[in-house]
């Protein structure tokens, strides 16, 4: 490290003092090597007196030669035949001097001592600058953890890679993989070459960080599926097109530059034009339930912009909650942060953590949302989503906080399906609350998909791609609202604060998007093409699997046609009914007693009866069309 240290801190101007010093010292030695390589001239202290201005001036010009030549400036990692060419014209001019002052001084040497002389300095101007780069390639390896690649293909790409990697400080090439029988066990462009079944025992052995798929003219279906068993491996896999293709017409927008899904789905980051909301939080107290999941987090770190004065975060999920308060104790500043690991449905924990950090704001974004899981498990998602909003709620109402937000869905709207069922019934709630509440001001905020959430059909898409397909698409025709997390977490902060009590806030969702596009998109935008009956050779297949239970064609956003505005365009107000307090308990105690029996028949007629509009989703559809 040492070494290290001292070699990195050299300024420029120290590293071309150190190549003068270097030049300057090869012409003596020179000299007076190719003097004791001449036979017929005997060396003695007289002959060393003869040539001694010879050598002084010669070392004057060297400097000077060296400097103008651009000899200096040449870093060592780019030293190859242009750096040779330069040094052998500095040899000449220093030949072609000494000649002169030869003739000029009496010729105290012979022809061929300035013939050697010359090769010398060719020679050893090479040499030590190769020698000196040498040593300071190992220096830099033990002084930096460099990442260490292997390159998959030996071909022409492969070998350009390796020696572009040769003059990079943290990239070390290690090895060539290549499928060609005749290239394994030789050594290419000073790399072995081993065959694809050596990878495990390389990437252990050499401890390899990371893959570069260097084989251009290998389909993009066969490249994902490599890539996607060198993953299996541990190991980070990149694509590399070839070098001519990174620079023509066709391909740099397709390969090198990958399409944003803002843009395709027309999002086109709206986020940036939203208003801060940062008056409504600052110095506040507030609590986010399901902190960990995908709103709950974004809703943290846009509330961190906003300086609360403490951000209590809930979460069942021992990692997700880790994550999310590791991530926040980087930005926080001056907000306490404090992390509660529990469930909503654990009432005396709700009560301690409302009156114990004197809560202001609560916002509601716990829930089970995975529509196959919960349609599979009713019992579980009916008593988190539907239950777990009643404790809470009913205990900010206790504790007279100042604002509740129920962080809702779209499925909640005429829902086909348990999971769209809970929420509507969690959106019940609230409104029975809101109309009792004298001191909380309970509203929810209902929105459609995120872009990259945990279970969002986005990612999954973007894995299928990446092991090379398909696609799976459940139905031809399916539309899904989407927005990117960002503007949905920024949306229902500044929907909270224009509460004023039983508000039923809807998201302005643009236009729905049709997955079948959606799909075909994100596939193109990888560099790849659809296989289907007009492209028979295409790279990835979609595959229509059929509707999971529940879920439905087309999504919607209104109950009711009713809308009012608000202070923002791109959030609008819905004016629907509601259960009134004694039907909503009735629900309540029937839905409670069904839980408890773990009926999952009861659970389903209890749906069908309050939920206003609950469809079987062949009904739904049939609306709908």
């Amino acid at each position: 490290m040492y070494f290290y240290d001292m070699v990195t801190s050299l300024t420029r101007k120290q590293k071309r003092l150190i190549f003068l010093i270097i030049d300057a010292t090869i012409v003596p030695v020179a000299l007076y090597a190719a003097v004791l390589l001449n036979a017929e001239v005997i060396a003695d202290w007289r002959l060393f007196l003869a040539t001694l201005p010879l050598c002084a001036v010669l070392t004057g010009i060297a400097v000077v030669s060296s400097h103008f030549l651009g000899l200096t400036r040449i870093k060592l990692n780019a030293y190859e035949f242009q750096g040779i060419a330069k040094t052998a014209i500095h040899a000449s001019i220093l030949g072609t001097v000494a000649a002169l002052l030869n003739t000029m001084t009496g010729h105290p040497v012979n022809t061929e001592i300035i013939l050697i002389f010359t090769m010398l300095i060719v020679i050893m101007g090479v040499s030590a600058r190769l020698l000196l780069r040498q040593i300071l390639i190992q220096i830099y390896r033990r002084g930096t953890d460099r990442i260490r690649v292997l390159i998959y293909g030996a071909g022409q790409t492969g070998q350009q890679l390796a020696a572009a990697l040769r003059t990079d400080d943290q990239i070390e090439p290690v090895a060539f993989v290549d499928d060609n029988p005749t290239l394994q066990s030789l050594v290419i462009s000073g790399l072995p070459v081993f065959a694809p079944a050596k990878v495990p025992e390389l990437i252990t052995e050499h401890r390899i960080n990371r893959v570069v798929l260097a084989m251009p003219t290998a389909s993009q279906t066969e490249q994902a599926r490599i890539a996607h068993r060198l993953r299996l491996l541990g190991c980070e896999v990149h694509s590399l097109p070839s070098f001519a293709a990174m620079i023509s017409k066709g391909d740099i927008g397709t390969r090198m530059t990958p399409v944003s899904l803002d843009d395709l789905l027309g999002r086109n980051r709206l986020e940036k034009e939203l208003p801060t909301v940062s008056k409504t939080y600052s110095g506040r107290h507030i609590l986010i339930t399901g902190a960990g999941g995908s709103i709950g987090s974004e809703l943290c770190r846009q509330l961190i912009a906003c300086k609360p004065k403490r951000l209590v975060l809930l979460d069942h999920s021992e990692l997700a909650l880790y994550t999310i308060v590791k991530e926040l104790q980087n930005l926080a500043g001056d907000t306490e942060i404090e992390p509660i690991l529990g469930s909503v449905c654990d009432r005396s924990l709700i009560d301690k953590v409302l009156t114990g950090n004197q809560i202001d704001v609560v916002l509601h974004a716990a829930a089970y949302k995975h529509l196959t899981l919960v349609e599979t498990n009713e019992i579980a998602g009916l008593d988190n989503n539907v239950f777990g909003t009643k404790v809470i709620a009913d205990a900010a109402r206790a504790a007279e906080v100042d604002r509740f937000i129920l962080v809702s869905s779209d499925k909640a709207v005429r829902p086909t399906n348990v999971m769209g069922a809970s929420k509507r019934l969690a959106e019940l709630v609230v409104q029975d609350l809101a109309t009792r509440s004298e001191k909380t001001r309970f509203s929810m905020v209902r929105f459609g998909n995120v872009l990259g959430s945990s279970g969002s059909v986005i990612p999954l898409f973007e894995e299928q791609i990446a092991r090379g397909g398909p696609v799976t698409l459940t139905h031809g025709e399916v539309t899904r609202y989407f927005m990117t997390i960002s503007e949905a977490a920024r949306l229902v902060l500044l929907a909270a604060s224009f509460s004023r009590g039983g508000d039923v806030f809807v998201l302005d969702m643009g236009e729905p998007i049709a997955i079948r596009k959606l799909a075909r998109q994100m596939i193109e935008g990888s560099g790849l093409t659809v296989l289907d009956e007009n492209n028979p050779k295409g790279d990835i297949g979609i595959v229509e699997i059929g509707l999971r239970p529940g879920e439905k064609l087309h999504e919607e956003l209104l109950i009711s046609s009713d809308m009012l505005t608000t202070p923002h365009q791109k959030i609008m107000r819905a004016q629907e009914n509601y259960l009134s307090e004694l039907e909503m308990a009735n629900a309540l105690k029937d839905l409670r007693s069904a839980i408890d029996k773990r009926d999952r028949e009861a659970a389903r007629k209890i749906i069908a009866r309050w939920v206003e509009r609950f469809e079987e989703p062949q009904e739904a559809e049939a609306r709908i069309n």
